[in-house]
């Protein structure tokens, strides 16, 4: 998204932006190299961002140690963003090195260290990642101009409570162990836009990929990772939290394929991916009772049950009706969205099959496993 673009979605939301890790970090840096080469650190402090903004941030922390070694502190804001990280104080320790070193990361308490490939650092890396270390080597050289250094730097940044706040987020489960990633790619947090949870999908497929697995398994919950596990004894690497990005999942495995994907969620919104939709919140996509109407009558439903399940209360009373009848409604529709799923692989060589539960876990609809170019189920013809 462009920066107008990014302005536009905040005007139109009514939204506060935030400022990512990789800022803050990036403004704790700055300062603390500043202090280490004049001997007071700017309060507050500013930098530019990739997408040219100049934002100030207020220091919480601030720790000139001798003559080689100084500390500055930012709690991070993550405006109206149901962030983990909001609130969280991110240090960055600035430590002088013998000229020729270039800026040397460090991973202190609270900020994770890469332990499996497939990620874009490589492994015993600390966890900051590419575009934050850029932009503290560009501020760090800029300091340094301005402020008569060589700009050959140690940087060790740390996050209060990081380890215990990772636990909350994909880390652990893509190999990045004892904190918090250090990330963004623009420096701003843009409220609800769901781009960290994406990127989350797409490094678990690069992890799972690296780690030579050739089955994967998009979930939109911890219920349906519970039935996937127990169906086909995955390990943690292979299940990608989907939520209800189910089109984040298929395109970026179009792009970086698998041998098998496995599409595991409540009937409900797998029949919003069945129906063609992509995005499976109930902001953005609604069960459709008709449509569910139209599929159950491939299936065997009457004209009189076919009209009961397109006025159904949910997509769950649907499937109730349909079970009581006989029809396999959940078949079908498992069927119906594993091949709209193929259809936005393009005919990557992706197999792909879909499972769908009810809330108890217990599968209600399952399809066939189906790869690029295979003929439609017989109710589909």
């Amino acid at each position: 998204m462009s920066a107008g673009g990014r302005a536009a979605q905040l005007k139109h939301t009514g939204l506060r932006p935030g400022w990512t890790t990789g800022a803050c970090a990036t403004a704790a840096t700055t300062a603390a190299y500043t202090a280490l080469l004049t001997g007071e650190f700017p309060d507050p402090v500013t930098i530019t961002l990739p997408k040219g903004q100049t934002p100030g941030f207020a220091l919480a922390v601030e720790s000139l140690d001798g003559t080689d070694s100084a500390t500055a502190g930012v709690v991070k804001d993550a405006g109206d963003d149901p962030d983990v990280t909001h609130g969280a104080l991110i240090r960055s320790t600035v430590r002088l090195l013998p000229p020729g070193s270039g800026v040397v990361f460090r991973a202190g308490p609270g900020v994770g260290t890469v332990t499996l490939p497939g990620l874009p650092l490589e492994v015993g890396e600390p966890a900051i990642n590419p575009v934050p270390r850029q932009m503290m080597r560009e501020h760090v050289a800029e300091v340094a101009a301005a402020h008569g250094g060589t700009g050959d730097v140690e940087i060790t940044l740390s996050v209060d409570d990081g380890a215990e706040i990772a636990r909350s987020t994909w880390n652990p489960r893509i190999g990045i162990l004892g904190g918090l990633s250090i990330l963004g790619t623009t420096g701003i947090v843009v409220p609800y836009s769901c781009s960290a949870w994406i990127d989350s999908i797409r490094r678990g497929v690069d992890v799972a990929r690296a780690g030579g697995l050739t089955h994967v398994a998009g979930c939109t919950g911890s219920t349906s990772e519970r039935t996937v596990t127990e169906l086909y004894d995955l390990p943690e690497i292979a299940l990608l939290d989907m939520g209800d990005f189910a089109g984040a999942v298929l395109k970026y495995v179009r792009r970086h394929p698998v041998d098998r994907l496995t599409i595991c969620g409540g009937f409900a919104k797998l029949s919003k991916l069945a129906a063609g939709h992509l995005d499976l919140h109930s902001a953005r996509s609604q069960v459709d009772k008709p449509f569910l109407a139209a599929l159950a009558r491939t299936g065997g439903a009457s004209d009189p049950l076919a009209a009961e399940i397109a006025t159904a209360n949910t997509g769950l009373a649907a499937l109730r009706l349909c079970e009581a009848a006989g029809v396999p409604l959940g078949d079908l529709v498992a069927a119906r969205a594993r091949d709209e799923a193929l259809t936005v692989l393009r005919g990557a060589p992706v197999a792909v099959d879909v499972i769908c539960i009810d809330r108890a876990g217990t599968v209600v609809g399952r399809s066939e496993v189906r790869g690029p170019g295979a003929a439609p189920d017989a109710h589909d013809a």
